[in-house]
């Protein structure tokens, strides 16, 4: 049926078929244009994640916004007289950024403790550096010790200060997002009408337009903040930091690397095709089947919406290495017919080469498309994009170079091909003399391999360190760093603590009589907030912020016990009251308000916050343990049963993802495993010849689970997915190789023989496309983003041990094992 459809279609009218696969090409290179690229935090988050939408939930309580972050440190003294206008200058170039809505700086926080003053004093206003003079001794003395500023706004050696940009919030951005999230949350539970369908399409066209405007307008506003910082870098050392900032660099690392990706594979590739074959035509020929695929496939992801992400920026370069892979297999098996049979007509010898590689071909293609496809059961949207990403364009791949790779030989002449004697290296030819005479180092070799893999595996661990994902040149590694080791920290978390609603009871009383009319003044507006404020609720939030302190891995902590501290510290030493509390939070000017009470309580939720951020850089972090951590110590730690709490923020997001990915991936492994046993079954029709396949495949790919372990090289949202991939790819050249020496045994019914002629023929193919992906993968250490750089290194050694793997291992198994015995017996 196949050699029909190709002598009655394909070969008959190749230039019409070639005129329709441009055409088929043309259609999709212009939905090619529409691909996007998103490097959102919600790209790493789990949608359906609980902790999700609580975070949501703060955020809107607290009225969390965005900011960037700029540390400065100038080259004199930090409240010099140059330093203090150095810092006025640049904070009000900042201001005339059109996203910077304020800036919160040495020169504006409120100066509580310089001197020192009656707590009273705070209900008046307090100055700041912009509006008073102060002593500069008092003021260095306040910013180093105070629970409010040291190590957050100031750095320990008092030579580094931070200048927060606070961004505006744009409304119509959330609103479209919440619009968006819930009729999807209503699609998901089946609950959303006809209507509602239609305004959700039409709602998330509307946000993805708005986001990507959004996206332009801020990368523009980034590089005018950079544009100032530049102005001001002969004043001081100045680093960006900030999520906003992260995210936009990120769109641009994936865009270069998405260019050098494709231009330096395209040199690698005709650096390799000419070293192999000598001959343009098996250069101009796989060349131009890729860029059709890639072309395709990228038309296809715009088409559907299917974004690029950290997680898929190197689709280009799998999409690419798998297409040359599957192009290569047709010319040498071309060549290898061309020289075998000189006579042969050009229509025998391409008919010929597609009929001899179709099975294999599809079969390895569906087996690369299973461990690509596995992706596709995690609950990331960007890790399922890039299952789906990958298995539509090995597909494509296939369908387009089994229709142009014989439309375009059939219209040329053939020409005579002569065996290269330059190009036969020795490693095939070792391989097979290891095969045949070195049975017990191979078996040696096997079983070191395997106690090494299982061993490093034992070590795993699954990390997100943002900080490490970036090389140290890096703008955003230089921010991080400085931030992480100056400014309390980088990666965000909160504890919210929910209290009991109580009925109003009377408060404590204060025996200071400094308060008294102030007391007075305040029972005579009773309140909810006078009876908020009580002394189990103030005894919880500082036990628990005492503790957090505590953690060598935690930060700057924040909380309502950063002003008891302070107020502590005014008021004579005595701890405040209830009555003090309610009065300052009623009372107290809205921009300090804003700044030390209302971040940290919500009166009408009944619940109080507390902010931390993480040491990120901090080698000893293990996140998810810290976070079992924390949970389990704060259940001894909270002595009121009936008071709750919640972690939240991104830490807690970015982990339940990577732990979900990790658990997901683990499941879909055994999966993938059970796919291709069954894969093998059905080509091979063998159950000794399926485990000999799989055994060959599972003990290379563990490999790199033993080189993670040992060189605590984390699983991440890139690492984690090697092996599923490894076993798509790597699964092709065993499916080859047995087909192959099954066709060879069918010779002379010797495995010896069979062996030895297998590695002749079908062991270059191997050699070559494994040579290719190789290095193809090698070219990601390019990247900016270091797991990408791990994701191409050791994808590189996985594809190496699966070489060597299938030419030593496989052939030995098969040898010892001879699973073609019945062959023998039906001769």
């Amino acid at each position: 049926m196949i050699k029909k459809i190709y002598d009655t279609l394909i070969l008959k009218y190749p230039i019409a078929v070639l005129l329709t696969v441009l055409v088929f090409v043309s259609s999709l290179g212009y939905y090619s244009s529409k691909l996007e690229i998103d490097a959102s935090a919600e790209t790493l988050l789990l949608e359906d994640d609980k902790d999700l939408a609580f975070f949501r939930e703060v955020y809107k309580t607290y009225n969390n916004s965005n900011f960037l972050v700029v540390t400065f440190s100038p080259t004199e003294e930090l409240l010099s007289k140059k330093s203090l206008e150095i810092l006025k200058k640049i904070s009000d170039d900042f201001l005339k950024v059109k996203n910077v809505e304020s800036i919160t700086s040495i020169l504006n926080v409120p100066l509580l403790q310089s001197p020192i003053r009656p707590i009273s004093d705070l209900v008046s206003g307090v100055d700041s550096l912009e509006t008073k003079e102060f002593d500069k001794n008092l003021v260095k003395n306040e910013l180093l010790n105070s629970p409010l500023y040291s190590n957050s706004l100031v750095s320990n050696d008092f030579k580094t200060t931070a200048i927060i940009l606070n961004l505006k919030t744009d409304a119509k951005y959330f609103e479209l997002l919440e619009k968006r999230n819930a009729l999807l949350s209503k699609e998901k539970n089946h609950t959303i009408s006809k209507e509602e369908k239609d305004e959700l399409k039409k709602t998330i066209i509307e946000f993805k337009e708005y986001r990507d405007y959004l996206r332009i307008e801020e990368a523009k506003e980034i590089e005018q903040i950079r544009e100032v910082i530049k102005n001001y870098e002969n004043e001081a050392k100045i680093f960006l930091g900030g999520v906003n900032m992260i995210a936009s660099d990120i769109i641009g690392y994936v865009k270069n690397d998405l260019i050098i990706y494709g231009t330096s594979l395209l040199l690698i590739l005709i650096f390799i095709l000419w070293y192999i074959f000598r001959h343009i035509r098996w250069i101009i020929l796989p060349l131009f089947i890729c860029l059709i695929s890639v072309i395709s496939t990228a038309g296809v992801l715009g088409l559907f919406s299917w974004e690029v992400t950290v997680i898929s920026s190197n689709f280009i370069a799998l999409q690419l290495i798998i297409t040359i892979s599957i192009v290569l297999h047709l010319i040498v098996r071309y060549r290898e017919l061309n020289v075998k049979y000189k006579n042969a007509s050009q229509y025998k010898l391409v008919i010929n080469t597609i009929l001899s590689k179709i099975n294999p071909s599809f079969f390895a293609i569906i087996t690369t498309i299973s461990g690509f496809g596995s992706l596709v059961l995690s609950n990331i949207e960007p890790v399922i994009n890039l299952g789906l990403m990958m298995s539509t364009g090995i597909a494509i791949s296939l369908f387009l170079a089994f229709i142009t790779f014989p439309a375009v030989l059939i219209l040329m002449n053939k020409k005579d091909e002569h065996e290269q004697k330059s190009i036969r290296f020795s490693f095939i030819q070792k391989c097979s003399d290891i095969v045949e005479h070195k049975t017990k180092t191979i078996v040696i070799v096997t079983t070191l391999v395997i106690l090494f893999s299982l061993s490093g595996a034992l070590k795993l661990v699954v990390e997100n360190s943002f900080i490490s994902y970036f090389k140290e040149s890096t703008d955003i590694y230089k921010g991080m760093k400085v931030i992480d080791e100056n400014l309390g920290g980088t990666t965000p978390l909160d504890i919210i603590i929910k209290f009991k609603d109580e009925p109003k009871t009377q408060l404590i009383q204060t025996s200071n009589d400094d308060f008294d009319d102030f007391e007075n003044e305040f029972a005579q507006s009773a309140n909810d907030e006078q009876y908020w404020f009580s002394q189990d609720k103030m005894d919880t939030i500082i036990a628990i912020h005492d503790y957090l302190e505590t953690i060598p891995e935690i930060g700057k902590v924040q909380s309502l016990a950063t002003l008891l501290k302070i107020g502590q510290s005014l008021n004579n030493g005595k701890k405040l009251d209830g009555i003090t509390l309610a009065l300052l939070y009623n009372q107290l000017p809205s921009n300090y308000k804003s700044l030390i009470l209302s971040p940290f309580i919500n009166i009408e939720k009944n619940e109080a916050r507390i902010t931390m951020r993480i040491l990120d850089s901090n080698p000893d972090l293990r996140r998810n343990d810290l976070i079992s951590k924390i949970n389990n110590d704060l259940k001894e730690i909270i002595k009121n049963k009936e008071t709750t709490y919640q972690l939240s923020n991104l830490m807690i997001l970015y982990n339940n993802m990577l732990q979900s990915l990790f658990d997901s991936q683990i499941a879909t492994l055994g999966f993938v495993v059970i796919i291709l046993f069954i894969m093998f079954l059905i080509l091979f029709r063998s159950i000794k010849v399926s485990l000999i396949a799989l055994i060959a495949n599972i003990i290379p790919i563990s490999v790199i689970f033993g080189i993670m372990g040992w060189l605590n090289i984390p699983l991440d949202i890139m690492t984690i997915t090697i092996a599923a991939i490894a076993i798509g790819i790597g699964v092709d050249d065993t499916i080859h190789f047995i087909h192959r020496f099954k066709e060879e045994f069918k010779i002379d019914h010797n495995y010896i023989n069979a062996m030895r002629r297998s590695h002749k023929t079908i062991g270059y193919a191997m050699y070559y496309t494994s040579l290719v992906i190789i290095m193809g993968f090698s070219i990601l250490v390019l990247s900016n983003l270091i797991p990408t750089i791990y994701f191409g290194l050791l994808t590189v050694v996985t594809m190496f041990t699966v070489l060597t793997a299938d030419l030593l291992l496989l052939p030995k198994l098969l040898l010892i094992f001879k699973p073609y015995e019945k062959l023998k017996e039906n001769k």
